[in-house]
């Protein structure tokens, strides 16, 4: 840990020879954000890339006055009918001058601006472009350095010196990170992003691909070259119609915010700068366009991935590895155990109305996959290639988007994708989503809709709505219902489901904010761990949220909330609960925030995710289960214009255990305290 904190303080201390000039741009608290986007959550869901790639778009704002319907539909936020409203005012007007003009548009709400801007700006005209692209680079002050040391204060038995040795871990336990990135909105990107997880060595073998940090991501992107619109060097997303064939990037599921995130955005090519190490591509992408209203987008990736190789002598792996955790003998050997190799093609056409195109997506793995088989993955992938072509039709008139997406692999099955949104009215919004899988289908980059964590095996009909009442009150809900045609893990037989939530949101005033909240999912699981019995029953679990904010001066302001769940299965009730308060002071160059938990929960079935503030560009998703009390407190404090550091200490303390934890990262004991520092310095 003393490392960690020199290497801060370092930096922090050679970053203080900077001058200030302006403050920055006032930084953004997501929790309100985080709690209609991830209203539901759940296991199935890694949480960790899709949180990370949502503070990515609030690290980058998009400039207003480039901005098009697909990125402003990629927020989640902005209905049909506010998205036409912003595109007619910029075209009566011309060029925003401030961000501030939004609420001079037509159906856009105090606020609806306040969510809206944390994602946006407006950047000063000039002929900044006329210089070359290493002057602009050198020149832009859109950028920072991020570094930031974590460390669990207890002695995890990972560590402990009389673990065995094929369980110890291999580094300390110390969590590196450092991001740089410099960016202009329409002409070009560049960064690169080191991390090294705690237990994981920081060491030089490149006949082992270790070049320092275990985890190392570079991008280097320039975009609107004459007809190169994009082209990107490094790591990337790819995001194309409803993201069956190509979803890599930020899509998320079932949630509060019922009406705008069942559609997806066609982004095409992303830089990648996230620390989840699986998900994306490396090597070349680029969007070219021959024609107007006509591009053409082309990517080709290679890189390593981790999966457990099951014969050493006949080369064949049974399943991958995403946590991108190497600490251990078992995970060394993990590591980069084979390479991937990705080559897609997508045509597109798009004007005002129509976005068109066709896709071809193919996947070679240099060792075939064969997953051990049992009674639910008989149609799990196997082999070491897979191909996908399909089509996807967008079409938007007036308040109305008609969203498609079909795919189908070579030889095997297909995926549909078929959905609807629209302004009824100003105050009513609705969306209607249909989707089938087939239990052969194979998809390994879809952020598609769906109940299971894949595009596979499942269909399902979905209708989401909102209604505001006024600028005050609004009313919001979904209802899905869906069926598995083959067996699921835990669910040994064909089954349905289905799945419902209702929000209430009241807004009295500028300071005090309001939300209810209801949830009910009624799957099939087995009954009994035994896989020689088919039997199943019907799981009801029920979430209930109690919300309220309030800003008591312009400077603090408080957060209390309640939450419960229960679950029925097999004759047997269950419950959880946790109580929480929070409490925010942001003055001058100071902020500080807290938070106090009591929960209660009878079995891991009954856990409770809470989102937690954290430093810049981090989260924290726990999940309390069991019975204790947690706490974390978080300070920043702004040095300067080019300066800003923070510390966050967090503690859980349980009541009903002597360890904490399981297996590496036990403790002794049932308390445990993390801590994190960060500093971001901008040049």
């Amino acid at each position: 840990m003393k490392r960690g904190i020199f290497f801060i303080g370092l930096s922090f201390f050679i970053a203080t020879k900077s001058y200030a000039q302006d403050y920055p741009r006032k930084e953004v608290d997501p929790s309100s954000l985080v709690d209609e986007i991830f209203a539901t959550q759940d296991l199935d869901i890694d949480y960790q890339d899709l949180y990370e790639n949502y503070l990515q778009l609030i690290a980058n704002p998009i400039d207003l006055n480039r901005i098009t319907k697909e990125q402003l539909a990629s927020f989640y936020i902005l209905s049909p009918n506010q998205i036409n409203s912003f595109v007619s005012y910029r075209e009566k007007t011309g060029q925003l001058l401030s961000v501030y003009e939004l609420q001079n548009i037509e159906g856009f709400t105090k606020e609806l601006f306040l969510k809206l801007v944390p994602f946006v700006k407006v950047t000063e005209g000039g002929s900044v472009l006329d210089k070359s692209i290493f002057q602009r680079i050198a020149g832009e002050k859109n950028n920072y350095l991020l570094l930031r040391y974590a460390q669990t204060l207890e002695e995890q038995q990972g560590y402990a010196n009389e673990t065995d040795s094929s369980r110890r871990y291999a580094g300390s336990s110390g969590n590196f990170y450092a991001r740089f990135r410099t960016s202009r909105p329409g002409d070009f990107s560049l960064g690169f992003t080191l991390e090294k997880d705690a237990g994981e060595n920081i060491t030089w073998n490149a006949s082992k691909k270790y070049y320092g940090f275990d985890y190392i991501s570079f991008h280097a992107q320039i975009v609107n070259k004459q007809k190169i619109k994009n082209l990107i060097v490094g790591d990337y997303q790819a995001q194309f119609g409803q993201g069956i064939a190509l979803g890599s990037v930020f899509g998320i599921g079932k949630n509060g915010e019922a009406v705008t995130t069942v559609r997806r955005s066609n982004l095409g090519f992303l830089p990648y700068t996230s620390i989840y190490e699986a998900g994306y591509f490396r090597g070349a992408a680029m969007t070219y366009e021959p024609a107007k209203n006509f591009t053409l987008h082309t990517m080709l990736s290679s890189r390593a991935r981790d999966g457990n190789v099951q014969d050493t002598i006949q080369n064949v792996m049974s399943s991958f590895s995403f946590s991108g955790l190497h600490r251990t003998p078992s995970e060394l050997a993990n590591r980069n155990s084979l390479t991937e190799n990705n080559l897609a093609v997508v045509a597109n056409y798009k004007n005002q109305s129509l976005d068109a195109g066709l896709i071809f997506h193919t996947t070679q793995f240099s060792i075939p996959i064969f997953r051990k088989e049992n009674q639910y993955n008989q149609f799990s992938f196997k082999g070491s290639d897979n191909t996908n072509v399909g089509a996807f039709l967008n079409y938007s008139i007036n308040n109305v988007s008609i969203f498609s997406e079909f795919v189908q692999t070579i030889q095997h099955g297909q995926a549909l994708v078929a959905g609807i949104l629209a302004s009824i009215t100003p105050k009513l919004d609705i969306s209607m989503l249909y989707r089938k899988f087939d239990r052969n289908f194979y998809s390994f980059y879809s952020n598609a809709l769906a109940e299971n964590s894949i595009a596979q095996n499942e269909s399902g009909f979905y209708w989401g709505w909102k209604y505001s009442f006024s600028k005050k009150y609004s009313l919001a809900g979904y209802v899905d219902l869906f069926q598995f045609s083959w067996l699921k893990f835990r669910n040994y037989a064909p089954s349905e489901g289905s799945e419902w939530l209702i929000r209430f949101n009241y807004k009295p005033s500028k300071t005090i904010s309001f939300f209810l909240q209801a949830r009910e999912e009624i799957r099939q699981r087995n009954t009994s761990a035994d896989v020689n019995l088919y039997l199943t029953d019907l799981g009801i679990k029920r979430n209930y949220w109690v919300n309220l904010d309030y800003s008591a001066t312009p400077y603090l302001s408080f957060r209390s909330r309640a939450q419960l769940s229960t679950f029925d299965f097999s004759g047997k009730s269950t419950q959880g609960v946790a109580v929480m308060q929070d409490a925010s002071l942001d003055w001058r160059k100071f902020s500080i925030s807290g938070r106090y938990v009591l929960f209660d929960t009878d079995d891991f079935d009954n856990r409770l995710y809470v989102y937690e503030k954290d430093v810049w560009l981090a989260f924290t998703f726990p999940a309390y289960s069991g019975r204790g009390v947690r706490h974390f407190l978080l300070l920043q404090y702004r040095l300067s214009e080019k300066i800003d550091f923070w510390v966050r200490w967090a503690q859980t303390r349980f009541t009903d255990r002597d360890v904490t934890g399981s297996n590496g990262e036990s403790i002794m004991g049932n308390t445990r305290n993390d801590v994190r520092f960060q500093v971001r310095i901008k040049f």
